[in-house]
């Protein structure tokens, strides 16, 4: 036995995926800011689309409820998504980086979210009407009616986000920047 050879052990070398896995558990937001965010994010897109509507003379309350509630809905279920995500992206980058990805996530997850949830209850509406589930006909009808609501949420829907759910989308990237990462 040659005893001049040392003996090395080397830390085993992390993959790909555990080196991911890490980026991802040190992205992961506390569940207080997450709760708090998207209860104030969900106000503020409530009171966007309430502007939206009361602006354009909207008069029932009924829809004046529901379509608030789908906006605060949508907005609730993207915050964690969203900043989960910027966090992911921004984590040890510069403020300009982290005010983009937080800009991004948030109005993708946000519009995405909510136009979901808009063709869902269309689909549902319209499922009345539709051929018998998972026929031929049914798919087609299924996958037109989803594309149709996605589509009119894109022309009528995204106009509700705006003036105000824009400035908001501007101070909670601003507030993300500020956050630690």
């Amino acid at each position: 036995m040659n005893s001049s050879v040392p003996i090395v052990f080397e830390a085993p070398r992390l993959t790909f995926r555990h080196r991911l896995a890490a980026h991802f558990r040190r992205s992961m937001p506390s569940l207080a800011t997450t709760v708090a965010g998207a209860g104030c994010w969900a106000a503020v897109m409530g009171i966007s689309a309430l502007a939206g509507l009361w602006a354009r003379g909207w008069h029932t309350p009924g829809s004046f409820v529901s379509v608030v509630l789908l906006f605060a809905l949508g907005a609730a279920i993207a915050f964690p998504v969203a900043l989960t995500a910027a966090r992911f992206v921004s984590l040890g980058c510069s403020a300009e980086t982290a005010f983009a990805a937080a800009f991004l996530a948030l109005s993708l997850a946000t519009v995405g979210v909510t136009s979901a949830l808009f063709a869902l209850q269309y689909r549902q509406y319209y499922a009345a009407w539709h051929a018998d589930f998972l026929t031929i006909t049914w798919c087609f009808q299924l996958v037109f009616t989803m594309l149709t609501a996605l589509v009119q949420f894109a022309v009528l829907g995204t106009r509700l986000f705006f003036p105000l759910g824009f400035l908001a989308l501007f101070l909670a990237s601003l507030w993300f920047v500020r956050q630690p990462r």
